[in-house]
């Protein structure tokens, strides 16, 4: 036989698109369009709908760059239409390369009910089956002109204050039509068998089946009449149709999703309209397909429409009653992993979970997380403690060097807890179900021969409406297709549950996965990475203090409500693409005045805790946060101002070479005459830190233009050129005391600028430096490097809760990807009896390197990340003044580099009162265990909330000393409520507490007042 395959297929691609598919929509009547221009940002819909509206035409321009504009539709069904079914077809004039990002509208009936979303691939909104004719039809639309800004272009497009005011968008077609049912499903037909037939192997028989049946259908229709022909048509198609699947054929867990990011190319408003549209549009699904599912993560998602859209969210409320609409994912928004704080993970779950266990009765057991870009090794301890049994990731994907070993498997934390993840093999969390994904997902998946099922997300995201009628009409020829896996669309639970019942010695996968990509976003938008660090800063303060007040000050009123309020805020703006820096400049100019709001709300609410406590006086009084003692104030405690000479005087001594040589007894350091600091010595372990002919705080900068991704990604080769700024305006001893001295150096570079000082305290063993930079360069990346003299094959860095370790080596491709690494307020190097950390209050990026000298010592370099300048999607980013606060801790164990980051990013506060002592709530004597928050329970009962971790990696116990009465003691989860399985607690009779952790555990303890 001939192989005339490509011809039928290139026939098929032809007439589907030229013939069958616009044969679907018969009869075109063109409708009545009117608009009106919204001056400004969006209005309620009763305004919209009463709004004078002008004369508008198909072909018109309309909507300037975050623009809104109001369309009024009109029309009437013709009489000779009766018995038909009836659709009006509205195009905004969407851009049919992609399915989102771009203009979107949310349709309305007069009365104000939302109807549906329009978006490029859902443009349609149903108006009788059947028709009776005569029907007036009376339409509103709330149209959304936002730019296109997916394309890496650098654009001041992304803010409204910098945009142009030029329309975007031209109107498209507005008419009713009618929808030829039998055409469309000859549409799907053909779309699934063409589809399916191109990814089934030219020497399969099946897909020459296939072939010859779509050749006979083609044959059968009559391109001149095809709604009179397409049952005709389909006929031919029955059979290959109606061939079930092998019984080996992979089964996939379809699930109904549209990705929506809570900020990212649009400004959180935009996205409390995406996600109303969205919503509509499922549930308006939902109504016609009663065996569709959809799965929302994001509590603050569905938060938003409640408050904004109440009609809607009614609409979701039923059909989460009725199992079609499945909130997932257990958090207040899919949060980044990598820099989000200990303490705010926790609260993600905390007020994820409770959001869906309030509103709805649902305990979500999945944590739905497709699109973070990596995931911190203490995720699965804290999926355990939020009551969740899933893990759900994507992303991994993405990674550029090496491919994932695993798509099923036991997900293992640093502390040992397991957790039951998968990873889609289909590689996209926006899939079509289309063949070729089907196909992809069947062949990709790693776990063949000892599991058979993998998950699906389905529809279009950010903007793309979601799922479609055309993707469940596949999803229904799919469940028992020749050729092609099985599919069923259901809940995840449902698939979780199959999954782990069929593989439950599934491989394991200990520590965190790493995404080998993105790497940028560990310090792209320094302010936003700097508003999120010290928020969680501020909230430890405020919730300790007041915690402390409510128990200790008869009548002072703990601030529930406004603690709630401003951790779901913070917790917001740790969505992963707002703290990772890598969104439009609207959205971070936001975010800056969000967290310089959220500052002072907090440090009003510290002031009146700390006011309370400290009663009436002129005495100095000076409060500790940090859970470490310091200068002989308690962790969590007050007491009178101690002096800052609590050992031998700081000296500073100028220099013949010229720089400074500084000393407290603990630490010498010199700085020579070009500001950089040549030795920082260990008086007590007789230990030079910097490294032999190096000097330590060295600012570099680097080229900085990735393949792809400018705000997102580091490539490895920006390291191929280097620039040391080594040149200073000046080097001056600009402070010198007994408890201090200071000595600033000041720099030009480029287009920019640097102060640091550098300040050696009495009694500290840590040189703290503050950087001032004011920078505008672009394009470029800012690092501090401190070459230490210290053989580390690994460095320690802080994570939630613990540390991970991570090779300074690069023996394997895993390793060398790892050339930029995320820590939290430490990360820290040693060798056998010796160690230095580097401190920060807000810096995440850094990267650990080694080089073996001739003396055959090696030397270990640490680099913070402090700041780039790529210029999409914001091309300012970065721009302007700065201040980082870091500081070197030559002698550093891990447990130093735990206190002295604390100590770093709580600093002591003093205010006068009557100069009598503040014990603390809790303490423990063992510094390996820390005290992470204290506050009162979420129930409002006024019980004491204690959580607590070991943070060493090893066994330990401590003495638990509360400093108040205490009835009862409970561990629970992250939730508050009892673990079942936690051991029973006991109180001496002194009320202290005896506490056993394994590495890295964290517990939370209900102390009952």
């Amino acid at each position: 036989m001939h192989d005339d395959r490509s011809i039928v297929e290139h026939r098929l691609r032809r007439v589907l698109t030229e013939r069958v598919k616009p044969a679907v929509r018969s009869r075109p009547l063109p409708m009545t369009i009117e608009k009106w221009e919204v001056p400004g940002e969006p209005v309620p819909v009763a305004q919209g709908l009463s709004a004078g509206y002008e004369p508008a035409a198909a072909g018109q321009p309309w909507g300037p760059a975050w623009g809104t504009t109001w369309f009024r539709v009109t029309g009437r069904v013709p009489d000779e239409w009766r018995g038909r079914t009836v659709e009006a077809v509205i195009d905004l004039g969407f851009d049919r390369r992609m399915p989102g990002f771009q203009c979107e509208g949310l349709v309305y009936r007069p009365g104000g009910e939302a109807v549906k979303a329009l978006n490029p691939f859902n443009d349609w909104v149903r108006i009788a089956d059947p028709a009776e004719g005569g029907e007036e039809v009376l339409l509103y639309v709330e149209a959304a002109s936002n730019p296109v800004l997916a394309g890496q272009t650098p654009t001041y497009e992304g803010d409204r204050l910098t945009s142009s005011a030029e329309p975007l968008y031209r109107v498209g077609r507005m008419d009713l039509v009618v929808f030829e049912a039998e055409v469309w499903e000859l549409v799907q037909d053909l779309e699934v068998l063409g589809s399916l037939m191109t990814e089934l192997a030219e020497s399969d028989a099946r897909r020459w089946e296939i072939l010859r049946a779509v050749e006979r259908a083609l044959d059968a229709v009559d391109l001149a009449d095809v709604a009179g022909t397409a049952a005709r048509a389909r006929a031919e198609l029955t059979g290959v149709l109606a061939s079930p699947a092998n019984a080996s054929a992979h089964r996939v867990s379809a699930v109904g999703h549209a990705h929506i990011d809570s900020a990212w190319l649009w400004p959180l408003r935009e996205t409390v309209r995406k996600v109303a549209r969205t919503c509509s549009n499922m549930v308006a699904l939902m109504d016609t397909h009663p065996d569709f599912v959809f799965a929302m993560s994001q509590a603050q998602q569905l938060a938003w429409i409640k408050e904004h859209r109440p009609e809607v969210f009614a609409k979701v409320r039923e059909k989460i009653e009725n199992g079609q609409f499945v909130p997932v994912g257990g958090m207040w928004v899919e949060s980044d992993t990598n820099m989000v704080g200990g303490e705010a993970m926790a609260r993600q779950f905390l007020y994820g979970k409770k959001f869906f266990r309030d509103e709805f009765g649902i305990e979500t057991e999945e944590v739905w997380l497709p699109d973070s870009f990596g995931y911190t090794a203490a995720m699965p301890q804290l999926v355990k403690l939020s009551g969740s049994k899933w893990f759900l990731t994507q992303k991994i994907s993405w990674s550029q060097s090496n491919k994932f070993p695993h798509h099923t498997f036991w997900w293992e934390g640093i502390d040992g807890t397991r957790v039951f993840t998968h990873f889609p093999p289909v590689d996209t969390y926006n899939s079509d179900l289309g063949g070729a994904q089907m196909a992809h997902a069947a062949r990709n998946y790693r776990e063949k021969g000892r599991a058979s099922r993998s998950l699906v997300p389905f529809g279009w995201g950010d903007g793309g409406g979601g799922p479609t009628r055309e993707m469940l009409a596949r999803a229904q020829r799919l469940r028992d297709l020749e050729g092609s896996p099985r599919v069923s669309v259901e809940r995840p639970a449902a698939f979780f549950a199959k999954a782990e019942a069929e593989y439950p010695d599934a491989p394991v996968w200990a520590g965190e996965l790493y995404l080998e990509l993105h790497r940028g976003t560990y310090t792209s938008q320094a302010k936003t990475k700097q508003g999120n660090r010290h928020s969680e800063s501020l909230l430890r303060e405020a919730e300790l203090w007041s915690a402390t007040a409510a128990v200790r000050v008869p009548g002072f009123p703990y601030p529930y409500d406004d603690l709630e309020r401003i951790w779901k805020t913070v917790l917001l703006h740790q969505f992963h693409d707002i703290l990772p820096g890598s969104s439009i400049a609207w959205v971070h100019r936001e975010a800056r005045d969000t967290y310089a709001r959220v500052r002072e709300e907090l440090e009003a609410i510290t002031a009146a805790a700390q006011r309370a406590l400290a009663g009436e006086g002129s005495s100095a009084v000076t409060f500790n946060s940090a859970p470490h003692a310091r200068r002989s104030v308690p962790p969590g405690g007050a007491a009178a101002t101690p002096s800052y000479r609590t050992s031998d005087p700081v000296t500073a001594v100028s220099l013949e070479s010229g720089g400074y040589a500084l000393a407290n007894g603990l630490l010498r350091i010199v700085v020579d005459a070009r500001g950089l600091i040549v030795s920082a010595y260990d008086v007590g372990a007789a230990r030079e830190a910097v490294a032999p002919g190096r000097a330590a705080n060295l600012l570099q900068v680097h080229p900085d233009f990735p393949n792809m991704w400018d705000a997102w990604d580091v490539d490895e080769f920006y390291r191929h050129n280097v620039t040391d700024l080594v040149d200073a305006d000046s080097v001056t001893l600009t402070e010198s005391a007994d408890d201090r001295a200071v000595v600033t150096v000041s720099r030009s570079f480029g287009d920019s600028a640097a102060v640091q000082r550098l300040t050696l305290r009495s009694g500290a063993k840590v040189l703290d430096i503050e950087t001032d930079v004011d920078w505008h360069e672009t394009e470029k990346f800012l690092k501090a490097a401190f070459p230490l003299d210290v053989k580390a094959d690994r460095s320690a860095a802080e994570t939630q809760f613990g540390h991970v370790f991570r090779a300074t080596h690069t023996n394997t491709s895993w390793d060398a990807a790892k050339f930029e690494i995320c820590a939290h307020r430490w990360i820290q190097v040693e060798e056998p009896g010796w160690g230095a950390a580097i401190v920060n209050d807000s810096t995440y990026g850094h990267d650990v390197t080694r080089t073996v000298r001739e003396d055959g010592g090696q030397t270990t370099t640490v680099r913070l990340s402090l700041l780039r300048a790529p210029r999409y999607p914001d091309p300012a980013t970065d721009q302007g003044a700065h201040r980082l606060r870091f500081a070197l801790a030559p002698g550093a164990t891990v447990v130093d580099a735990v206190r002295e980051g604390h100590w770093i990013n709580l600093p002591e506060r003093t205010v006068r009162g009557a100069g009598t002592p503040v014990e603390p709530l809790v303490t423990s004597d063992d510094a390996r265990v820390v005290v992470e928050a204290v506050k009162l329970a979420e129930d409002r009962g006024g019980d004491v909330i204690v959580r607590l971790y070991e943070a060493a990696g090893g066994r330990a116990s401590t003495t638990l000393t509360p400093g108040f009465p205490v009835t009862s003691v409970t561990a629970t989860d992250l939730l508050e409520r009892p673990l079942a399985d936690a051991p029973a607690y006991e109180l001496d009779e002194d009320g202290s507490l005896e506490v056993t952790l394994r590495p890295f555990q964290i517990l939370t303890l209900r102390l009952g007042t």
